[in-house]
């Protein structure tokens, strides 16, 4: 009875708030996910990574995986990991386990340390610059990158990523912090991932003009639409093929169906 009326009181609180209350979802990430089936989609993730860390980082995104019904929830919940684990992996076709099971493996560019890959200290215009002695290549889950992403990450997270770009690979909390940071924020007239998976986002006539259409490709588009979805070359394709397989795996894992349209092909990246 006491249990009743504190339901009816919360529910009364959202609907002043203008929230609505929603039991699993306000339990937080780890009501979707178990520590188990965690370590099952990610047998091979490399320590930093750990399930403690992505749960807590989650806790600062209350709406990360919390808006919408079951079916949307898991959705953006496989099209995160997903994404993370495409920029992470060490899979391949021979891959013990399968190709989708190595997500979460590299904390770091391929070949970027020691002072390399400089060309990602470009400011691009923009109003964050490289420290002296610091490289902004990919590091995380979502492999952040130039001075511009780590500086933005760093004034809304409340973290000194610019000053040092190194916390995103050392620290697991920071790490999932700016993946999620980045899924999370709609940016410059891209519309969030997230609101992209939770059909928050609705296509304006320009961007159907544009092949713009909601959907799993709508985040490859975000991420990396440059490089692979305005394009033929065969990288592209394949890039973008391995982020489908894996969406593909993960909606699998979680018992969760997905769109029949997953691909981004065609569709112009924003900033064109």
């Amino acid at each position: 009875m006491m249990r009743s009326y504190l339901l009816l009181l919360l529910a009364g609180l959202s609907a002043v708030s203008g929230r609505s209350y929603n039991p699993a979802a306000d339990a937080g990430l780890a009501s979707l996910l178990s520590r188990a089936q965690y370590e099952n989609y990610f047998p091979h993730h490399d320590p930093l990574y750990r399930y403690e860390s992505l749960i807590k980082a989650a806790a600062s995104f209350p709406l990360f995986a919390g808006e919408g019904d079951m079916s949307v929830r898991k959705r953006e919940l496989a099209a995160f990991f997903a994404e993370i684990a495409h920029e992470t992996t060490n899979g391949g076709a021979e891959a013990p386990g399968g190709p989708y099971a190595w997500g979460l493996y590299y904390t770091e560019e391929l070949g970027c340390g020691d002072g390399h890959c400089r060309q990602y200290n470009s400011a691009n215009g923009g109003p964050y610059h490289a420290a002296p002695g610091k490289t902004y290549y990919g590091r995380g889950p979502i492999q952040l990158s130039y001075p511009y992403n780590y500086g933005q990450a760093g004034a809304d997270l409340g973290l000194p990523l610019l000053a040092h770009p190194e916390l995103v690979s050392q620290d697991g909390v920071i790490a999932f912090r700016t993946a999620l940071w980045f899924w999370m924020r709609p940016d410059d007239g891209e519309p969030s991932c997230h609101a992209v998976m939770t059909g928050k986002w609705r296509p304006a006539a320009e961007d159907l003009r544009l092949g713009r259409r909601p959907g799993f490709g709508m985040t490859i588009n975000i991420i990396n639409g440059n490089v692979e979805c305005h394009t033929q070359l065969p990288a592209g394709r394949k890039e973008r093929a391995d982020r489908i397989g894996h969406y593909r795996y993960f909606a699998g894992l979680l018992q969760v169906p997905v769109e029949k349209d997953c691909d981004c092909a065609g569709m112009t990246p924003y900033g064109q």
